[in-house]
């Protein structure tokens, strides 16, 4: 069944940012005084390698996608704004930015002329809203009529799931997110080359099955580790359909196939902390089961920061139902 789209007309601004001459740009970075709003709470940044990930979570929550450039500084009142409406909406929908000129493929995808720009997602499809930097009356008709049409629209096509809070909300697991970042900023070592390519390009197993090899020649290689149950993951569940999961798992509550399919997407959805639980729980009622359960999680805890806590946690539960 198609999803029903809500009636949003785009408004096509005249305020366009032209993104062949900006005169606007701030050298502060973001988070910094003078600098644009940082992320955070149910704010993120996508970037070219994480968008298809985060279009994928548009079948759990909502997604505000805001198009614009992080150094602009005739964007930053336009994002502040709308943190605070998504912020304030605890989880209703997430507000997903894109900065368009280190992800141009995505604007021209999208096929927008200027930046700042906005669109719905959901369930994988985008919706217009508007081009170019609103004036306040503009803002308010977002805030009071177009992101409560969002979430009509999204609860009649049954995307109406919880956001994860960036960091699941405790300083700990901000401290792995910022680790995350860290390492996917990392240097590639030379050894790896061949299997980040072929994660690069989509393929999956075959990255897998090189990281593997690489964790044979060198058991205490940790990024190999992190980056071969990553791969793991996205060639299970990276391109289902998050809904006909869910409906699987709760049709299917004793079969622990469509539970670990279920925390998958919860993975690559962000949504750690429930991944986690939802398998613990699953084992404390289905002892039978703790091999699969347990070799899937010791693959997730592989994704983490050693040290964060949401780990800690997980592990000494596991070790408690296992023995």
């Amino acid at each position: 069944m198609a999803t029903p789209q809500p009636n949003l007309s785009a408004m096509n601004l005249a305020g366009a940012v032209d993104l062949e001459g900006l005169k606007h740009k701030v050298s502060a970075q973001e988070g910094e005084e003078g600098g644009a709003p940082a992320a955070g709470k149910y704010v993120i940044d996508v970037t070219t390698a994480s968008f298809e990930a985060m279009v994928r979570t548009s079948a759990t929550f909502p997604i505000l996608l805001l198009l614009w450039v992080k150094n602009d500084d005739r964007c930053f009142p336009m994002a502040r704004k709308l943190a605070d409406i998504v912020n304030g909406k605890d989880g209703q929908l997430q507000l997903a930015r894109i900065d368009v000129t280190e992800s141009p493929e995505i604007a021209q995808a999208l096929r927008i002329k200027g930046a700042p720009a906005l669109f719905a997602l959901i369930n994988g499809q985008p919706m217009p809203i508007l081009e170019g930097v609103p004036h306040d009356q503009e803002m308010q008709q977002i805030e009071d009529a177009v992101i409560p049409q969002i979430l009509q629209v999204a609860k009649q096509a049954g995307v109406a799931g919880n956001a994860p809070m960036s960091g699941d909300g405790d300083q700990s697991a901000d401290e792995g997110a910022s680790a995350d970042d860290a390492a996917e900023q990392e240097q590639v070592p030379q050894a790896h080359q061949q299997a980040d390519e072929l994660a690069k390009s989509g393929d999956y197993s075959g990255a897998a099955v090189e990281y593997a090899h690489l964790m044979e020649l060198d058991p205490h290689d940790v990024r190999a580790a992190r980056e071969h149950s990553k791969c793991l993951l996205l060639a299970r569940n990276g391109a289902s359909d998050v809904r006909a999961v869910r409906e699987a798992a709760a049709a299917k509550p004793d079969d622990v196939e469509a539970q670990l399919d279920v925390a998958d997407v919860d993975m690559i959805g962000g949504q750690v902390k429930d991944a986690f639980n939802r398998l613990l729980d699953f084992l404390a009622t289905h002892p039978a089961d703790k091999e699969p359960v347990r070799a899937r999680l010791l693959e997730y805890f592989a994704m983490c920061p050693a040290s964060d806590a949401r780990v800690a946690q997980a592990r000494r539960r596991l070790a408690t139902l296992m023995y």
